[in-house]
């Protein structure tokens, strides 16, 4: 009893990578060169890969250990940014709180709309298109709950 594939699946096989002449390699028509003695009846297996083991190059992306170390320190740096950025709007939660308040106690309304478009032109002139998405994130969040 025959242990390798039928025959038929070895012409498939030929035919489907005779249609590419780039295949790698490809050495004339229908022919494919694998490294070793091939056993009768037995398809060729190409050459295994080495085993991929975790690194800090995983992490970041980067295909060598320098460029790892690049992106490690610059994505600390970033996320201290965050961090900053992250406080600075909370700020400016609490600024807009007690300016709401005093325009309501003086019986005008919590949001100013002209005051918010000079907001949003601020930031798509700093930012270009993004900026004023972002601007009426900030705005949203600052404009508090009554």
């Amino acid at each position: 009893m025959a242990t390798g594939p039928p025959a038929a699946m070895v012409v498939l096989l030929e035919q489907l990578t005779s249609d590419f002449p780039g295949a790698p390699g490809r050495q004339g028509p229908g022919r494919l060169s694998f490294p070793g003695p091939v056993a009768p009846g037995r398809l060729p297996q190409p050459p295994e890969e080495p085993p991929v083991t975790a690194t800090a190059t995983d992490k970041t992306g980067a295909r060598t250990t320098e460029a790892a170390d690049v992106i490690t320190g610059a994505r600390e740096r970033i996320d201290a940014l965050d961090d900053r950025i992250i406080g600075l709007i909370q700020e400016r939660m609490a600024v807009s709180a007690v300016i709401q308040e005093a325009r309501i106690t003086s019986g005008g309304r919590r949001v100013n709309l002209s005051r918010e478009m000079e907001v949003l032109d601020h930031y798509r002139q700093a930012l270009g298109k993004p900026g004023t998405a972002l601007a009426m994130t900030m705005l949203e969040l600052c404009r508090g709950r009554v």
